[in-house]
């Protein structure tokens, strides 16, 4: 048994429960996390985020997904990292760095009435070699290849921010059963570290409409590395622009890719929901 205190917040609705490790010791983490997370036995989350202290960066963010396993890199996450630390003293700074495991993150807090409002957060350089992402393909670039998912053929392009993650392109995303065919995504022999998959409709060259299914935590409110690697999908596509809002179910992510830096900023919502205690 451990008890320990914790705050639960959402970033468009991708909700995660942050427990700040500079005061709190959790013992068997995954375990805990598949504990927390549950919906109907738990707190309710789509996974556990630590916020612990670093000697790389300002902070240190270590996140599980609802099953348990560890993840490299939640956009949102770390948004709501940046505003708790900021709102709670941890720092006065409105820039601060963030250690994950998919490297050290630059986050900008937008502050209004000593509270963050919003955060920009420099996701990084997408990587597109299909061996880095991982991809099972000898191929320079996995750019709107054929993929069989449930005998139907979907033109996917990989990209990873730091996790994996496929995109496809489609016509309609609100009739779409992603809970009948994203498992067989996540779980598709190509893609040996199971894979993100984004499911995204073009609106204009400056809106995609999206949704998502998380390795490890199922369909999503919102993924903020999904929602940038779908932007550098739709560009890399010639879809749209370097440019745009990501229509997601738990809200709008603004995703930027800058060419010349090769860098993807997102910037979107921290939002608060509320503090507790629990013992598990």
């Amino acid at each position: 048994m451990q008890t320990f205190n914790f705050t639960k917040m959402h970033g468009a609705g991708n909700d995660y429960i942050y427990v700040n490790c500079f005061e709190e010791n959790i013992k068997d983490i995954n375990a805990t996390a598949k504990a927390v997370s549950n919906r109907h036995f738990g707190i309710g989350s789509d996974g556990l985020v630590l916020i612990c202290p670093s000697d790389k960066a300002d902070f240190r963010m270590d996140m599980y997904n609802s099953d348990g396993t560890q993840a490299e890199m939640c956009g949102n996450a770390t948004r709501c990292v940046g505003k708790y630390v900021y709102d709670r003293g941890l720092t006065e700074k409105t820039q601060i760095t963030l250690e994950t495991l998919a490297g050290i993150k630059i986050l900008d807090l937008n502050v209004k009435d000593g509270k963050v409002q919003t955060v920009c957060v420099n996701m990084g350089t997408p990587e597109l070699t299909p061996k880095n992402i991982p991809i099972d393909s000898l191929l320079d670039r996995f750019i709107n290849e054929p993929v069989e998912v449930l005998k139907n053929t979907y033109g996917v392009t990989g990209v990873s921010m730091g996790n994996p993650h496929a995109v496809t392109f489609i016509d309609d995303t609100d009739s779409l059963e992603i809970e009948k065919i994203g498992p067989y995504f996540e779980t598709h022999k190509l893609f040996p570290s199971r894979i993100n998959t984004e499911f995204a409709k073009i609106v204009d060259r400056n809106t995609i409409k999206m949704r998502v299914w998380e390795r490890g935590a199922g369909e999503t409110l919102a993924c903020g590395t999904g929602a940038c690697a779908t932007l550098v999908a739709a560009s890399l596509n010639g879809l749209t622009e370097d440019e745009a809002d990501l229509i997601l179910l738990g809200g709008t992510l603004h995703i930027k890719w800058d060419r010349e830096e090769n860098k993807v900023y997102m910037t979107g919502p921290a939002e608060f929901v509320f503090d507790g205690t629990i013992t598990i």
